[in-house]
């Protein structure tokens, strides 16, 4: 940063070249496109649907609104697009609204470079602060947003006709970045007004100024669905400004689930693999679920949620059953039931069977799960042992070694850990193996299950 300009006649010999945001984010993303650099990071499931749409809309300018259900990513693809936009840029120092030296738009600015000339002031931002966001809640007001007066600069003796006595709001500040609206319905529709300006003459009106401060921005905005949320509606003459309305959507199959809650879980205790997909299993069946209000959606928070309880449970029980190593175990899954009941919303007909609605889903998603993975497996070693008569209990507080030591020597145990994409054979993984393939069986109905105070006893 040293070695860059410090003042406009300086930066003018370098040959820099002034670009507007959204030609700025064109150049970037086509040179990404050419290149194969990720475009999005960090995005999962959109590749084939979603983003292409969003690429078009960059590439053609557009404004553009997010529409869809809650915890689709809607918030995490738009605060992508600030990687899109160059790491530096030149503005005028000090500068509130971020002004281009070649061509200020603020009053201040202005008149700082017809005193300075080639002499202005030049500063660096960096393209993470070229971001703005804002949550529409019922209380913001469009000095939020666009601006109001200063009370402080009219108290230091300017006259209120003095355009310099403007406190900024949201959006200037963010003149030549990327602001976002989340959840622009929520926005009051006389605040909502505020904004046809910024779409389409892309300038701001500050109270009774005789001010026009055009703006360089890229507005993005994201919305649920009107039907669900019933708490308000973007207002047409803004929808008609938006260049581009794009439906999100959530993980279209497992495996996508499943990198999500790889890439966002931030987990106390190993997870095994096959109990991940157990939780991707069932959040797409409580999706698919017709107790569950579809218009409201289930968030890919909810299985993030459940992956991270999963490992608590399981690093709960390495500390008061004196585990080395926790690993999370089938015995784990049922504490995820009462805890994720308030990220779902069931139809009314339901009511009063929510929790026995998730545990049944919760058993068929394990059952499908050990289909996939255990169903081919031959198993004849684990049920010799209940066919002599044995019985084994487990349960969120039986250590990985004590339920090892009930089950004993298991033959093709290997075989097991293998079909689960188990590396190495410590006695958590181990345990959780075995105590996953004696659920499966019991699913199955290979073997029967009393559940009681929260242990479990397999038997024949």
């Amino acid at each position: 940063m040293n070695t860059r300009p410090t003042t406009l006649g300086e930066l003018r010999a370098t040959g820099h070249v002034h670009r507007s945001v959204k030609a700025e984010i064109r150049h970037n993303l086509l040179a990404r496109l050419r290149s194969g650099e990720p475009r999005f990071p960090g995005i999962v499931g959109f590749d084939g649907t979603v983003l292409p749409h969003v690429e078009r809309a960059l590439l053609a300018g557009h404004d553009l609104v997010l529409l869809g259900e809650r915890g689709q990513g809607k918030s995490r693809l738009i605060r992508t697009l600030g990687g899109l936009l160059d790491e530096w840029t030149p503005i005028v120092e000090g500068c509130e609204i971020n002004d281009h030296p070649y061509a200020p738009v603020c009053v201040r600015c202005r008149r700082l470079l017809a005193e300075a000339g080639d002499d202005l002031p030049v500063a660096w931002k960096h393209r993470d602060e070229r971001y703005g966001e804002k949550l529409a809640t019922p209380d913001t007001s469009v000095g939020d947003l666009i601006g109001d007066i200063d009370p402080i600069k009219v108290a230091e003796g300017r006259t209120l006709g003095d355009p310099e006595t403007v406190h900024y709001g949201l959006v200037p500040r963010t003149n030549r970045g990327v602001f976002c609206v989340n959840e622009l319905p929520d926005l009051a529709e006389r605040i909502q007004v505020s904004l046809l300006n910024v779409l389409e003459e892309r300038d701001v009106q500050i109270r009774g100024y005789n001010l026009r401060l055009p703006l360089d921005i890229l507005l993005v905005a994201s919305a649920n669905p009107e039907d669900y949320t019933n708490r308000g509606r973007i207002i047409t003459p803004l929808k008609d400004r938006f260049g581009a309305e794009i439906r999100t959507h959530y993980p279209l199959d497992v495996d996508e689930e499943l990198v999500l809650i790889g890439q966002e879980a931030e987990v106390a205790a190993a997870v095994p693999v096959h109990l991940m997909e157990v939780i991707a299993r069932f959040t797409r069946l409580v999706r698919e679920s017709p107790a569950v209000d579809t218009r409201s959606g289930v968030s890919a928070r909810f299985a993030i949620a459940a992956t991270e309880t999963v490992a608590a449970s399981a690093l709960r029980r390495s500390a008061l059953a004196g585990e080395e190593q926790p690993v999370a175990r089938v015995c784990d899954l049922p504490s995820i039931v009462p805890t994720l009941l308030g990220k779902v919303e069931f139809e009314v007909s339901e009511e009063g069977r929510e929790e026995e609605v998730l545990a049944h889903l919760l058993r068929r998603a394990t059952a499908e799960t050990w289909r996939r993975t255990l169903g081919p497996v031959d198993l004849s070693g684990l049920l010799d042992r209940f066919d002599r008569g044995a019985t084994v209990g487990s349960g969120e507080l039986v250590a990985a070694a004590d339920l090892l030591h009930r089950i004993g020597p298991v033959p093709g145990l290997s075989r097991i850990m293998n079909a689960l994409g188990m590396e190495g054979e410590s006695p958590g993984h181990a345990a959780a193996a075995l105590e996953f393939a004696l659920e499966g069986l019991y699913l199955m109905r290979r073997l029967s299950k009393d559940t009681e105070d929260g242990t479990t006893t397999y038997r024949t």
